[in-house]
Order: C-alpha cells, then structure tokens, then sequence
C-alpha cells in the first residue's frame, strides 16, 4: 500500500448528494476552504441522481404555504415543528431559484402562462449542474473516496476524517476546522435503485463520537417495485389497481395508505399491479417525468397501464424514512462539537414528523439543511482555529478486538435475514421484532470480534456491513420503545395512536445502545 496522503482544510464535507454540493456551495459563500469526499463519483451517486424528484416548493403566499404544512402532519403523527417547516420553505424557494440561475438548470416552462416550473428535477441533470456549480466555486473533490471514520481532538471535537481512495489505491487523512456528515441514510443494501451508496456509514461513524439520534423508529419505509426490479417510484402506484394471485382486486390495498395490505398478502401469495386509473395525459406526464421507470416494462414488453405486472416491496431504510443523527441548532450542528449533519443522515422529523415519502420534502430538506450545515461549519471552522493532534475513532470493521474471523459478506447477510423481510420491519410486532434486535446484538458483537479487511476495498465493505448492523439496532430498538402507532412506525401489538407518547426518542450507542423520551416543539396535539 502506498504512502498516506495528507491534507488539509477548513470545512470537509463527506456525501456527494444534494445536501453535500449545497453544504459546499454555502460552505465556500461562507468564505471557507472546502474539500469534499464522495465514496462513488459526485454527481452520480446516491439516490437523487438517477430519479426524477418533486420538490416541495411552495411559493411565498400565506394560505399556500399553511395548506402544505398541514397536508402531513396527521400522517406523520403531529411531530412535525412548524418553525423548521417555515425555514425549509423559505430556503427552498431561494434554493430552487438560484438553482435555475447560478446552477443554470434549464427548468421547463407552463405553456399556457410562460412561468418556469420549479417544482420538480430531473436528477441527472440536477446533480450534474450541482457539480459544474462546485467546480466553479473552487470546491476541491474527491471522487471514489470513501470516508472510514471521523478523526478527533484532545477535547472530544471533530477535526476531520480518514479513508482510502479507490483510485489511487491510497488512504488518506484529512484534517478539518470542521465536517460535514452528508453521507445519505441506509437503505441495508436492499437494491433500491441509487441507494448501493446508503449503508449508514455517517451514522456509524457519529455514532462512534457520541452522537445523539432521534426518530430511528421512523426507518421502516418500502417502496413499490416490479417483482426483480430497482426502481421506487411509488408515487406512480396511486394510479393503480392491486390485485391478488387469483385476480380479485386488493380493495384496500394503495400507495399511500395500504401499503400494509400489500405487505400482509405477499407473506400469502404474489401480488400484482396496473396502472389502469392514469389518463392519456397523466400517462404523458409520468413517462416525461420518470423514463426509467418504464425503461423496465418496455425491455420487457409490458404496456403497465394496460396489463397486470407482479410487484415486491423493497427496503428503503432512512433513505424514505425520517430519523437520523439528531440536529441541535438552526445550522443543523449535532450533539458533538465540530460535527454537522445534512439530508438523509439527518433526522428529518423537524419538517416530516414520523412519515415521508420519496422526493417533495427529502429534496427540500438535503438543499435546506445542506445550506445550513455548510454555512455553520465555515463559522464553526473560523472560531475552532488551528487542529492539533488528532486520533481516529474507527473501531468495528476497521480495527477488530481478535483475529479476523467474518467477513463483510456474512455480516452484510446476517443482517439483512433481519432488516429486509416485511415480517419483521414493516409489519412490525414486539414478538418478532425483540428476537430480531437479539440476533443484531449477537452479530454487533461478533462484528466487534472479528470483523476487518486489509486492502482498502475490504475496510469499505467491513464498514458497510458495521454500519447496517448499527443502524439497526438504533432502528429496532427505538421501534420496540414506541409502543404505539405512530408515523410509519406501525406496531400490530400497539396499533393505536397513545397521546401520553406524543414526544420524540432519542437514541445512540453502539456497544450499549439507549433510547428516550424527549418533548416536541409542535403545538398541535393529536386527539
């Protein structure tokens, strides 16, 4: 292995999604340095980048800016904190407009009034621009540069990160005034289409610094595919009859809501799906809007709106859920100095309580608290002065306590035999789920044993694999502590809404995980 390479710099942001280019753009207004490390090629990795997504846009009109706050928040459990929800609005509406200005994304127009719409991008082209933007602001970028753990300082502040460049076939060590964690949520290598990426990596590697979590219970979402298929797009599925193996139409069945019957008759039988309630129109627009979607069905050749195909349920983890590392100030700083967080690997309970879907409020939230994070690093970095002495703080995957003995492949495997299947994670019941946190607390503690690589591929996929595992004892054990129905976190013991838990759950700890009660902001009270 050759040589360490080292550097420097003020604000290191680690992801290469949206919330990563806007931290860097706002990082380099703010005045800083900024260097960024993405583990695939920014611009392409994540999963922004191979969708077409909606934005929750909403212009600047008191009556429309009330209705979308209150079109989510009896779904996602009256969580929600109207004050985060009107600073999202607020930085989105900028965001979307510079976007079409200084990031020169061609928006289309209304033809019938000649307005630009900025309610939706087409991801290959939005992550394009955004990096096209970084290169003209002097962001420095480092593709194929998976982030292994955070570095520290005597004092317990986070001062940079090491990794290994791909590439170049190197490790590296960068130190940092301070970081930014935009590294996506974990979808436990499900294959949901753009997430090969969201292993969790940034949550480990907070949680390794002591980071808080909140609303890791909020990590149960699937998504609608073709059976064999990558592709999420279940907003598509509202315009779709369900039906059973003998043909009966699923009555209840539904995108939005009755996702849940879907689930309980694939434990039974083979569904099916058609898209046979979208119009000539709406058929036009879904096709411009998402090609790859019926990329799929054409190769196949299957006319979806005209003949039945057979559909799964793919993880989709904190990618399409709503907890992660906790945020603790309006520059969406967490609980540990130096360390600020952005997009999927932030909670985004703040402005979705317990239940978001794909695109709208995701988008909004990465550019949103993107911006914000940036922006406080640079300050951050400016007051922290000179780094001194700094260690790693990587421990599971990268330095193993005895001989190596597992390897990435089996920790991946044996975590997902508990994460992927509907029966444990989606129709959640504390019988199943109390057996399955067991068997994670039993693999976390062999992975600590055992688990290691020595070339700069293996320390990746060993840290992949811890990571997964840790998100979902967090997961688990923050399910197994709301014990009712809330948001997303369903429980078929507990299926009824509790107003004595009208409150978020802290979480956090790997070796010993914790979980705990802690007040919201929101003044609405469900009844």
């Amino acid at each position: 292995m050759s040589e360490i390479w080292r550097a420097s710099t003020e604000v290191l942001i680690i992801g290469g999604g949206p919330a990563a280019c806007w931290a860097a753009v706002h990082a380099r207004e703010a005045g800083a340095e900024v260097t960024l490390v993405d583990k695939g090629y920014c611009g392409t990795s994540g999963a922004t980048a191979p969708s077409g997504t909606g934005v929750w846009y909403v212009a600047p009109e008191a009556e429309a800016r009330a209705a979308a706050k209150a079109s989510r928040e009896a779904l996602g459990g009256y969580l929600a904190d109207h004050h985060w929800m009107d600073r999202v609005l607020d930085q989105t509406y900028a965001n979307m407009n510079r976007l079409a200005v200084e990031g020169r994304y061609p928006f289309p127009v209304d033809p019938a009034t000649g307005d630009p719409l900025r309610t939706g991008v087409q991801g290959p082209e939005y992550m394009r621009r955004m990096r096209a933007w970084l290169t003209r602001v002097g962001v420095r970028v480092h593709d194929h540069s998976p982030a292994l753990e955070l570095l520290v300082d005597e004092t317990g502040a986070v001062r940079g990160a090491a990794g290994h460049q791909r590439q170049r076939g190197r490790d590296y060590r960068i130190t940092a005034g301070a970081v930014v964690l935009a590294t996506g949520g974990c979808a436990f290598l499900s294959r949901a289409l753009g997430t090969n990426v969201d292993t969790g990596d940034g949550a480990l590697m907070a949680a390794e610094a002591g980071a808080r979590f909140s609303g890791m219970e909020f990590s149960n979402a699937y998504g609608i595919v073709p059976k064999d298929s990558t592709i999420t797009k279940t907003a598509y599925y509202s315009y779709a009859t369900f039906f059973g193996e003998d043909g009966r139409v699923l009555e209840e069945a539904g995108s939005a809501r009755g996702r849940s019957v879907i689930a309980r008759t694939l434990l039974r039988e083979k569904v099916f799906a058609q898209l046979d309630r979208a119009d000539a129109t709406v058929q036009a627009q879904m096709r411009l809007g998402q090609p790859n979607f019926f990329l799929q069905f054409d190769r196949r050749g299957i006319d979806p709106f005209t003949q039945r195909f057979e559909i799964d349920l793919l993880a989709e983890g904190t990618v399409r859920g709503t907890g992660g590392i906790d945020v603790v100030d309006d520059d969406c700083a967490s609980t540990v100095p130096g360390l600020y967080v952005a997009g999927d690997a932030a909670t985004r309970e703040r402005i979705c309580g317990g239940f978001t879907g794909g695109g709208s409020h995701n988008a909004a939230w990465a550019m949103s608290s993107g911006s914000w994070a940036g922006a406080g690093a640079a300050r951050y970095a400016r007051a922290a002065g000179a780094v001194g002495t700094v260690r790693g703080l990587g421990r599971v995957g990268l330095r193993p306590a005895g001989a190596r003995s597992l390897t990435a492949a089996e920790v991946v495997a044996a975590a997902q035999a508990e994460l992927l299947p509907i029966e444990h994670n989606f129709l959640r019941h504390g019988e199943r789920l109390r057996p399955a946190l067991a068997r994670l607390d039993e693999l976390w503690s062999a992975a600590a044993d055992g688990l290691g690589g020595v070339s700069g591929n293996e320390r990746m996929r060993a840290r992949q694999a811890a990571a997964i595992t840790a998100v979902g004892r967090l997961m688990y054990r923050s399910a197994l502590a709301r014990t009712e129905t809330r948001g997303m976190s369903k429980r078929a013991d507990h299926p009824e809404l509790d107003p004595a838990q009208h409150h978020h759950l802290y979480s956090g700890g790997l070796d010993e995980p914790w979980t705990g009660p802690a007040p919201t902001r929101t003044l609405v009270v469900a009844s």
